[in-house]
């Protein structure tokens, strides 16, 4: 299987501030790619450079094979996007809407009804897109982008402002989009449950910096996360240390680490060497790990410095 979206170096400017530092990007196709990061961290800049509204400074970018610089044209052929706020027309019915993109891109009669029954809006073709919820009107745009079936969808932040009913629904339409359209979806968001829960493969941004990239099966791994609420974390750290452990991270009056699933003894074996450090344990807790959890690990520092 080939690549969606390939970067190779990406780097982007503006003035003195390097907002991109050598993202490279390795996108398989069909799947949902969940492009992960805080507010800040580069993705909405990313996913511009990706779709040529801005120039990146340095780095390739290959869009189904195709070298954005060298031939645009080819490279976004195949490509649909929803970029931040849906534009549309209030006073249109959401089929009107659809209708004359359709005429602008000179795709056949009939393309309005595909894409409504894709997303899910059949029933709601021909009331006016004002009466439309938010939910809706994000839907209708992703209707839009896929008009003409691309093979690389691009999203950014489709959940924004959502309430939790239309969470739901865009989180089920995100999910089943690669095998609607046959192709790639691209999605960018600050909500790591909501990627957890629709991509199976993630990228994760902090400051500009792709810090991590993998499928997510692979980024939760074989381990599972030790929470370990002590009376002194700080020293309770220290303890860990002097066994070896240097990976916990201090989260309130927790010590928090990753251990493997297949090693059951080492719990026993922690609050043991606590307690025998004086230190009194209130609980200690074994957590299936999640993309919070392994961004967190990522991107702030381990207590390393006790050893």
């Amino acid at each position: 299987m080939g690549l969606a979206i390939e970067t190779l170096g990406l780097v982007k400017r503006f003035g003195p501030t390097t907002v991109l530092h050598g993202v490279d990007l390795a996108v398989p196709e069909g799947c949902v790619y969940g492009f992960l990061g805080p507010n800040g961290a580069g993705k909405s800049t990313t996913m511009r450079a990706l779709l040529g509204l801005i120039r990146a400074d340095a780095g390739t970018i290959r869009l189904l094979g195709h070298d954005l610089r060298r031939d645009r044209r080819a490279a976004l052929r195949h490509v649909g996007a929803l970029i931040e706020q849906p534009a549309l027309y209030d006073h249109l019915s959401g089929t009107d809407n659809l209708r004359l993109t359709r005429i602008m891109l000179g795709l056949p009669s009939g393309e309005e009804g595909r894409v409504l029954e894709v997303v899910g809006l059949t029933q709601a073709g021909r009331k006016l897109v004002g009466s439309y919820s938010l939910g809706m009107k994000q839907r209708l745009a992703i209707a839009r982008a896929i008009m003409g079936t691309p093979r690389l969808l691009l999203l950014d932040e489709p959940t924004n402002g959502l309430d939790p009913d239309g969470i739901i629904a865009m989180r089920d339409l995100i999910r089943d989009l690669p095998n609607r359209i046959g192709g790639t979806v691209f999605v960018s968001s600050h909500l790591l449950v909501e990627i957890e829960q629709t991509a199976s493969v993630a990228g994760l941004m902090q400051g500009g910096r792709l810090v991590l990239q993998d499928k997510v099966s692979a980024l939760l791994g074989a381990q599972s996360i030790l929470r370990v609420t002590v009376d002194d974390p700080v020293r309770g750290a220290e303890v860990l240390a002097a066994m070896g452990l240097r990976g916990a991270v201090i989260e309130g009056a927790a010590l928090v680490m990753p251990i493997a699933r297949d090693d059951p003894a080492l719990p026993a074996a922690i609050n043991r060497a606590l307690v025998e450090a004086g230190l009194a344990v209130s609980a200690l807790e074994r957590e299936r790990p999640n993309l919070e959890q392994v961004y967190r690990r990522a991107t702030i520092q381990p207590l390393a410095a006790v050893a």
